[in-house]
């Protein structure tokens, strides 16, 4: 199922990409990329791009602390970009989509809102999801922003992504904080234009015209108080998928248009941290 913040189901209603067997030796040898997509598939694959990061405690000027996952790029100085789990948790997936973006250039910085292991079923993911605080996400989140911005490879160029659960955080973060581009996928859009007065980085927004919980009436509220509040700098695109269409581990994955998204994200994030 989908709720309004939570991420589907682990089902597939279809075959996920899959890597030949030779493919899978060579990427395990580190001998081969693969698309992103077969990558995340496959729970081996993920599992070895997952392992590539390294721990890393963010303290908030409030004394809380939580524990994310980092890893740099080949070449530095470079941007760097947070990275916001769905409500599963961080899990192998997203940190073998924080491996990918370190391999297109970017620090990546993965964080982890629950502090405990991710869940693997709704019902745990449900319960994760309802203990988070938001203030102290808040604080979290915005002490991951200082982080990467104070970070002696990083270029002050801070891009922030998230997924459902982790979309709605991507918004939440670029009101709480100035970064300089925010990307959301079929997040929780639902904000007022006082809200969304603090917002000052360029959005794009990823959304399913099947999702019947983001759903149409909530994004087209979110333009109208986009521009009730004065902001122009936004990109919003409609995928005729579901929620959580870009995400190859579940039922509802579209390649097509997981692959158009990603595309959309990676020259919005070229051009935005540049």
């Amino acid at each position: 199922m989908c709720t309004l913040d939570g991420c589907g189901s682990h089902d597939h209603l279809g075959p996920p990409p899959k890597a030949t067997d030779q493919e899978r030796r060579l990427f395990l040898k580190g001998l081969a990329i693969l698309p992103l997509a077969v990558v995340l598939a496959d729970p081996v694959l993920a599992h070895a791009a997952a392992s590539t990061l390294k721990k890393v405690t963010i303290t908030a000027p409030t004394g809380e602390t939580m524990i994310a996952e980092v890893i740099l790029p080949a070449t530095l100085p470079a941007p760097a970009v947070l990275m916001i789990h769905e409500w599963w948790g961080l899990n192998d997936q997203i940190r073998a989509t924080a491996a990918e973006y370190a391999n297109q250039g970017y620090i990546a910085l993965a964080v982890d809102l629950y502090g405990k292991p991710a869940a693997t079923t709704a019902a745990g993911a449900k319960s994760l999801m309802a203990s988070v605080d938001p203030v102290a996400a808040t604080s979290k989140l915005k002490a991951s922003v200082a982080y990467l911005k104070d970070h002696k490879d990083c270029t002050g160029k801070v891009g922030v992504v998230g997924w459902c659960f982790g979309g709605g955080w991507s918004l939440n973060t670029a009101l709480a904080t100035d970064v300089d581009a925010c990307v959301i996928y079929y997040g929780n859009v639902a904000k007022t234009p006082q809200q969304l007065a603090s917002l000052t980085a360029p959005v794009m927004g990823h959304f399913g015209t099947l999702d019947q919980n983001i759903n149409k009436a909530m994004v087209e509220g979110f333009e109208k108080s986009l521009k009730a509040a004065g902001k122009t700098d936004y990109q919003i695109f409609w995928y005729e998928a579901n929620h959580a269409f870009a995400n190859p581990t579940g039922g509802r994955y579209d390649d097509a248009d997981a692959k158009l998204a990603w595309q959309r994200t990676m020259s919005f994030f070229g051009e935005k941290l540049a």
